[in-house]
């Protein structure tokens, strides 16, 4: 399948810990830094608190985030409150090794902000480590939705956005800023992502989540059963 990558289907189960480890793999094969945006959504919470407790030593790892709803920190609706509330039981987590997006703020000054600070902490010519992604139902990922203009930009790495449901308003990073990274790992779990997931692998350009295609770095899926039935 066209944007198939490196797929693994695992069973219901087993699919939180099998992504925990993928993550736990790609920080063994990073420098003394690793550099990874989070994804928001219910699908990586238990991977987030199969990490809190797995990890005995987080020097070295520097938390981004994929997107953000453009609500306050202590907002439930927060990837940011989701992803702290999740990794609550992460002894050793630093507090400055968190970088969230200001969803509180002005939209384009957060985006404008959190470019700045991606590309200071990363370095010239250098892209994160890992990104974690999911696919929504009408094919969005991160908050990339199809005939959004951000899917045109080319050269910024983080834009304000717009969704389709609630809450509209988002912070997002673009195309060129995940195609940069060493590694993208898509998390897909449940029936109900069956059919988009299907359309995704097909190469549907329509649909956000097919137009992810880092290069040189690694595209992997990790899928459960129940998204996969339709393959």
């Amino acid at each position: 399948m066209a944007g198939a990558g490196n797929l693994t289907v695992v069973p219901t189960a087993q699919f939180a810990s099998a992504a925990a480890e993928r993550i736990l793999e790609a920080r063994e094969q990073s420098g003394p830094t690793f550099r990874i945006a989070l994804s928001g959504a219910r699908t990586p919470q238990p991977v987030y608190r199969i990490l809190a407790r797995k990890v005995a030593d987080w020097s070295g790892w520097e938390l981004f985030f994929g997107d953000e709803r453009c609500v306050p920190p202590d907002n439930p609706l927060s990837n940011y409150f989701m992803a702290m509330a999740s990794l609550k039981e992460a002894a050793g987590l630093s507090a400055a090794s968190v970088h969230r997006m200001r969803g509180e703020a002005d939209p384009e000054a957060a985006a404008r902000e959190y470019e700045a600070l991606l590309r200071r902490e990363l370095g010239e010519g250098r892209g994160l480590d890992l990104v974690l992604l999911g696919i929504g139902a009408n094919g969005h990922t991160a908050s990339l939705f199809p005939g959004g203009p951000e899917l045109e930009e080319s050269e910024r790495w983080v834009l304000p956005t717009r969704s389709p449901e609630p809450p509209v308003q988002r912070l997002s990073l673009t195309l060129p800023a995940i195609d940069a990274a060493a590694r993208v790992l898509f998390l897909v779990q449940g029936a109900d992502k069956a059919p988009v997931l299907r359309q995704v692998l097909s190469g549907d350009t329509g649909l956000p989540a097919a137009l992810v295609r880092p290069s040189p770095g690694q595209l992997q899926w990790l899928v459960d059963e129940g998204a996969a039935q339709l393959l």
